[in-house]
């Protein structure tokens, strides 16, 4: 008897092993996937939780209310600045080169706090807008607003 196994028999045992690979690939893709999943869970509660700590009066908002709230305190121009900022600070410090030592730095959820602010807060360069007392919004939205009604 022959040792050798046939050219068809290989085919077959390639397609077998095909198929194999095929299915890890799809458990590594859905581990990969429910990492995700929970990595943005941790980040959501993470930073629901930070909110809530420093602004507790927003726990008894409804939905629509803290939608609202977040509307006009932080997705308007200031925040959107104030983000861009923050955001080009870390890219301007993140290392090159990956060292020993670079991990903490580039790390955004380190602990770390900047000795030279108040509470780990860093000095913005924009100011905030003014609200108008009358309608809640700022001075810049109405500006616009009248803007159009006059012109």
């Amino acid at each position: 008897m022959s040792t050798r196994k046939s050219t068809a028999d290989k085919i077959e045992e390639a397609k077998v092993k095909i198929t194999q690979y095929e299915n890890r690939m799809k458990q590594l893709i859905q581990k990969q996937k429910a990492e995700e999943r929970k990595a943005r869970t941790k980040r959501l509660c993470k930073r629901a939780g930070l909110m809530e700590s420093m602004l507790p009066d927003t726990i008894s908002l409804t939905d629509e209310q803290f939608k609202i709230f977040l509307g006009k305190t932080a997705a308007n121009d200031y925040g959107r600045k104030t983000l861009a900022a923050i955001i080009a600070r870390n890219t301007a410090a993140k290392p090159t080169a990956q060292g020993a030592g670079s991990a903490a730095q580039s790390n955004p959820t380190s602990d770390a706090k900047p000795s030279h602010t108040a509470q780990g807060t860093t000095p913005l360069t924009a100011k905030p807008p003014q609200m108008s007392q009358d309608n809640g919004k700022d001075e810049d939205t109405d500006k616009r607003e009248n803007a159009k009604v006059s012109g």
